[in-house]
């Protein structure tokens, strides 16, 4: 066994792939919020799956004890990870697969394309799989002469289009039918030139094309949405049936699995098959579930191997503020309720994982500190939304806070970094100074009444000076009220003898 140091500060990956931001989000989402289609089409086809997933988690009364089931299950997990992969690794293997680790996206490549070229193979067909768009598989592999075509629908969309994923789930939310017939027309060998931007057209188009590569396909690539450690099975859930097709066609099926995948025990799916399908496309079950354990003499594929891939799993582990992010389960449910995605698009942020998720699973694996993510933990509002909705009750809003303190704390300690505080530092301190003494706030809260004066006439300040313009730059700020809640509770409580009023400045 290739062993990998699990629970400990890890290196810094040699090869990140396409888990770093190409721009910083403040500059990519400025730009996106201009392009009025790809705004019209997320909201639609957020605003579609969120309501459909509202629907079917309402029918379960047990629902947020299935949440609890499955944030103890994956923190259990995270506990025992090297435990439980050695334990995978075992089975695996007893039962006729391979194994192989990796270090990062560069070992994780090279890897595959051995196996790949081991069969003299120049051509492979996939099933959707973050992992291998997390390593830049496909980019990695046509370089060196080998093609890989995406089966998923969605994920066919944005490679014919030259395009980059957005969303977890849907790859190409971003489109709407009549682009994906114009990228068809454009691009699908010999498709009907009569074809039409009715979904099932597409589907049927997309389909006649797939199945030549099919039938004639001798190497598969997919991912796994989760390793039984107990048994050393691999499960892939998806909605189409592709999956299927490419795990038990080809002779070889190869799998690039990241290490927080793992579940201790087979009775584990019973709680993620309730969570996932809801979570993700808001059905009560999955159409595809896909469970296989090594290879059987004259069933599926003969040659079965499994990529465990680190990538910087080990560093996000040994962050015991942000190793919660590794419980994801990739349902991309906090992405549909999420403000910032639905106006900024998932492009915007860079990395493989868009969305929330993104803004701190990407920063976690690289490492806060280095210039690849620094600016995502700031793509928030911190409305707390996604925290609502995640099935593992991953506390997304609290782990962003944590990965913005630890930007602070780095560029204050870089060398060369100024030493004097910030016009913020000194705004954040009076405010502490201020708000944790009951006198203070009282002193404070008589200047109400000038603030309010400041605001125009229709009752909001547009302009601030100084630290302050940043925020009225692309918002306006409600006027104070003249008086505060304390003075107001003070005088009701004089007025009515009340013996629980407090007096102006009291209390902390």
């Amino acid at each position: 066994m290739s062993t990998v140091s699990l629970g400990m500060p890890a290196l810094p990956p040699r090869g990140f792939g396409n888990i770093s931001e190409t721009e910083p989000f403040p500059s990519y989402a400025r730009r996106e919020l201009q392009n009025d289609q790809l705004r019209a089409n997320l909201r639609h086809a957020t605003h579609t799956i969120r309501d459909k997933r509202l629907r079917v988690v309402s029918e379960l009364p047990d629902w947020e004890e299935l949440r609890e089931a499955g944030s103890a299950i994956k923190a259990e997990a995270m506990e025992r990870l090297p435990e439980l992969l050695a334990q995978f690794e075992e089975q695996f293997t007893a039962r006729g697969g391979t194994v192989h680790w990796a270090r990062d996206a560069a070992e994780a490549n090279r890897i595959v394309e051995g196996l790949v070229r081991a069969t003299g193979s120049s051509e492979v067909v996939k099933v959707k799989s973050m992992a291998t768009q997390e390593i830049g598989l496909n980019e990695y592999l046509e370089e060196r002469g080998i093609a890989a075509f995406e089966t998923d629908l969605a994920e066919l969309i944005v490679q014919l289009g030259h395009d980059k994923p957005s969303h977890i789930l849907v790859p190409a939310i971003h489109r709407n039918r009549t682009e994906i017939r114009d990228i068809f027309l454009r691009e699908m060998p010999g498709v009907d030139p009569e074809l039409t931007d009715e979904p099932r057209r597409l589907a049927m188009a997309a389909r006649a094309h797939l199945r030549r590569k099919f039938l004639s396909a001798k190497v598969a690539i997919s991912g796994a949405n989760f390793g039984i450690a107990e048994t050393g099975t691999l499960g892939v859930v998806e909605s189409e049936g592709n999956g299927r097709m490419c795990l038990t066609l080809p002779e070889t099926l190869i799998t690039v699995m990241g290490i927080e995948k793992v579940l201790p025990r087979a009775e584990d799916l019973g709680v993620f098959m309730q969570l996932l399908p809801r979570s993700s496309t808001g059905e009560r079950m999955n159409p595809y579930t896909s469970l296989w354990t090594g290879s059987t003499p004259g069933d599926g594929p003969k040659d079965v191997h499994v990529v465990l891939l680190d990538n910087g799993r080990t560093r996000a582990l040994a962050d015991r503020h942000g190793r919660s992010a590794l419980h994801c389960i990739r349902c991309s449910a906090c992405m549909n309720v999420c403000p910032v995605y639905e106006r900024a698009g998932g492009h915007a942020y860079g990395s493989t994982y868009p969305g929330p998720i993104g803004a701190i699973l990407s920063p976690l694996l690289t490492g806060v500190e280095a210039e690849e993510n620094k600016s995502l933990p700031y793509a928030s509002s911190l409305c707390g939304a996604c925290f609502d909705a995640c099935p593992v009750k991953i506390n997304i809003p609290e782990i962003l806070v944590h990965l913005r303190g630890e930007d602070v704390e780095a560029r204050h300690s870089r060398p060369g970094a100024r030493r004097l505080p910030s016009q913020f530092d000194l705004a954040m301190a009076g405010a502490s100074w201020a708000m944790s003494d009951g006198a203070r706030m009282g002193l404070l809260e008589r200047g109400l009444p000038l603030g309010k004066a400041a605001a125009g006439r229709d009752g909001v300040i547009s302009k601030l000076p100084g630290l302050g313009a940043g925020w009225t730059q692309s918002r306006d700020i409600p006027a104070p009220p003249a008086e505060s809640f304390r003075a107001q509770w003070a005088k009701r409580a004089k007025n009515s003898a009340d013996p629980h009023g407090i007096k102006e400045g009291e209390g902390k």
